[in-house]
C-alpha cells in the first residue's frame, strides 16, 4: 500500500477527490498530504451543475501520523451559482470554516473535556489557547443545533458571577437531569426571559416549577414565561439570607466588645456560619462554650438554626405553622438584620411553601453550583461573557459535542 492509498482510505475519500501528494519531513517532525480535484470537475447540487469560478488554498489539522503532526492541503474550488454568487464546496474531511479535519476536532473535544484546564487540554494537543477555545466553541454550536429538548418540569434559574465588577450571567438549569440548558449575559428580567425562550413555548407551558432564590427580576420572568408553574425559593439561598444576618449582627456586636477590650468574638466568623454538624468534636466543644456566652451573636445563630427545622416538616401546612411560631420569636428578638430576613421571608412565605410540592433546589442539581465553581477556578477568570457560556455549556450543558 502506497502512502497515497493510506491516507485516500484512512480519510475516507471519494471521487472527485483524490490524494495528490504525501510529504515527510522528518527534521520538522511533520507530514503534508495534498489533496485536489480534477480540473474541469463540475459540481453537482440538487440536480444543477454548478462551474468552478476559482480555487481557493486551504490547509487542516489532522491527526498525528506516527507521532508526527499530520496537515491536509487543498485547493478547493468555489462554485458559481445561477445568480452569480460563488461559495466554496463543502469538502467531507472537515466542517465548514474549520482548519481542523472532523477527526482532530472529535479527539480535541475529548483531550479537553479530560483535561484539568483548557490550558492542559491544549498543551496535550499542541494548540494554541485561542485554538482550543475554537473547538469548544464549534462543538457547542453543533451540539445545540443537534439538541432536542423534551418537557422539563422542574427547572432552576441562577446567577453566577463571571468577572468582577458585577459581570454576571443567568443560567437555565434542568433540575432533574442536572445539565445546564442555556447561559444568557446579565441578570435582569430581559436577560432572564431570553433564557427562558431557548425553551420553545410548548415546553415552558409543560413547566411545573422554578427554583430561584428571591430576585424580583427572575420572578417576574418566571411568572411571564412559564405562568402555570410554582415559584419555589431556593432553600440555600434562605440559608444564606440568616447565615449574613448573623454575621451582621456579629460585626457590630465584635467592634463594640473589641472597644471595651473584649476578644470573645475575634476570629469566630466562619464559627456562625459553619454546620455545627460537620464540626470535630474539639471545635463543636469551644462553639458551644461560645454559643452559651449568650452574646447578641449566639442569638441571631440561634434563630438561624432553628429555621433549619422548617424544611423538615412533612407537609406545607405543618411548616407554615412553624414559620408563624418561628417568625413571632425572631421579630421579637429586636436584632436588626434578623427582624429584616423574617420580614423577607415571611413576604415570601407562598414560594417557601411550595418546597413541600417540589423539593427542588439549585444548588442540589447533582452538584452543578460546584461544578461551576470548578470550571472557574480553572479558568482563572474570563475575560468575556462568550467564553463562560462555552466553557459552562461545553462540561455542564449534555451536549453531543462529536463533530458531525
Amino acid at each position: 500500500m502506497t502512502d497515497k492509498d493510506f491516507f485516500r482510505k484512512t480519510l475516507g475519500l471519494e471521487e472527485p477527490w483524490e490524494v495528490a501528494d504525501v510529504t515527510l519531513d522528518l527534521e520538522g517532525k511533520r507530514v503534508d498530504v495534498v489533496l485536489r480535484v480534477e480540473a474541469g470537475t463540475l459540481w453537482c447540487e440538487e440536480g444543477e451543475q454548478l462551474p468552478v469560478a476559482g480555487y481557493e488554498e486551504r490547509e487542516w489539522r489532522h491527526l498525528d501520523t506516527m507521532q508526527l503532526e499530520t496537515v491536509l492541503r487543498a485547493r478547493v474550488p468555489r462554485v458559481r451559482y445561477p445568480d452569480g454568487k460563488t461559495r466554496m464546496v463543502k469538502v467531507p474531511w472537515a466542517g465548514e470554516r474549520s482548519r481542523w479535519t472532523l477527526s482532530f476536532e472529535a479527539l480535541a473535544v475529548e483531550v479537553l473535556r479530560a483535561s484539568s484546564s483548557v490550558e492542559a487540554g491544549a498543551k496535550w494537543l499542541r494548540l494554541s489557547w485561542s485554538s482550543a477555545n475554537r473547538i469548544m466553541s464549534r462543538a457547542v454550536e453543533g451540539g445545540l443545533e443537534r439538541r432536542e429538548l423534551e418537557a422539563i418540569p422542574e427547572i432552576g434559574i441562577d446567577e453566577k458571577a463571571y468577572r468582577k465588577r458585577h459581570r454576571y450571567g443567568t443560567l437555565i438549569n434542568d433540575l432533574r437531569s442536572g445539565r445546564v440548558i442555556e447561559v444568557y449575559n446579565g441578570r435582569t428580567k430581559e436577560a432572564a426571559c431570553k433564557a427562558f425562550d431557548v425553551l420553545g413555548e410548548e415546553r415552558l407551558g409543560k413547566v411545573e416549577a422554578v427554583a430561584m432564590d428571591m430576585s424580583a427580576a427572575y420572578e417576574a420572568a418566571a411568572r411571564m414565561k412559564c405562568p402555570g408553574a410554582k415559584i419555589v425559593y431556593d432553600r440555600f439561598h434562605v440559608s444564606a439570607m440568616l447565615g449574613g444576618a448573623v454575621d451582621k449582627v456579629r460585626r457590630v456586636e465584635h467592634a463594640k466588645l473589641m472597644a471595651e477590650g473584649d476578644e470573645t468574638l475575634k476570629k469566630t466568623r466562619f464559627d456562625w456560619l459553619f454546620d455545627p454538624s460537620h464540626m470535630s468534636p474539639e471545635r463543636y466543644a469551644r462553639f458551644e462554650q461560645l454559643v452559651q456566652k449568650h452574646t447578641k451573636t449566639s442569638r441571631a445563630w440561634y434563630h438561624r438554626i432553628l429555621f433549619t427545622e422548617f424544611w423538615e416538616h412533612a407537609d406545607a401546612e405543618s411548616a407554615g405553622q412553624f414559620f408563624q411560631r418561628w417568625f413571632s420569636h425572631a421579630v421579637r428578638s429586636k436584632l436588626a438584620p434578623v427582624v429584616d430576613v423574617a420580614r423577607s421571608l415571611k413576604r415570601h412565605l407562598p414560594g417557601l411553601l411550595n418546597y413541600f410540592s417540589h423539593p427542588i433546589t439549585n444548588a442540589l442539581s447533582e452538584g452543578l453550583n460546584s461544578r461551576i465553581q470548578s470550571i472557574k477556578a480553572a479558568a482563572r477568570g474570563f475575560h468575556g461573557f462568550e467564553s463562560f457560556r462555552t466553557r459552562i455549556l461545553f462540561f455542564l450543558g449534555g451536549l453531543d459535542l462529536t463533530p458531525r
